[in-house]
């Protein structure tokens, strides 16, 4: 297994999983993003989408996260769509972001939930 970057949390574990310390169902990989399975999925498709450089939250995210963050909303339909989300305009997913505990933020390491498939989902 591989040590976590530098700029990790040593106790995230968001963290953890982007570093291959804790295993998950993963979806997707490259050098600045991983994307992995919910282990709780409200949905027939839900994954998670994370930075590999730890950032708390949307509370912490500057103009230096530009580019990332537009790179992952980029990938997020292409991904949908492989997972099995169903084709625009009758198909579709839903992008949530959770921010702080007033937000509903469980775990602070920014992530974006997709979520989609045929309805009624457990949630949302």
């Amino acid at each position: 297994m591989s040590q976590p970057p530098a700029h990790a949390s040593d106790n995230c574990i968001f963290c953890k999983i982007a570093a291959g310390q804790t295993p998950s169902r993963k979806v997707y990989e490259d050098d600045e993003i991983f994307v992995f399975h919910d282990i709780q999925p409200w949905a027939p498709v839900h994954f998670l989408m994370i930075p590999k450089m730890h950032v708390a939250s949307m509370a912490q995210v500057g103009p230096e996260h530009a580019g990332l963050l537009g790179r992952m909303m980029a990938l997020a339909p292409g991904l949908a769509a492989e997972q099995g989300c169903n084709p625009y305009p009758e198909g579709g997913f839903r992008m949530v972001i959770n921010t702080g505990a007033e937000g509903g933020q469980e775990v602070h390491h920014l992530h974006i939930h997709v979520i989609g498939g045929p309805r009624p989902w457990l949630k949302g």
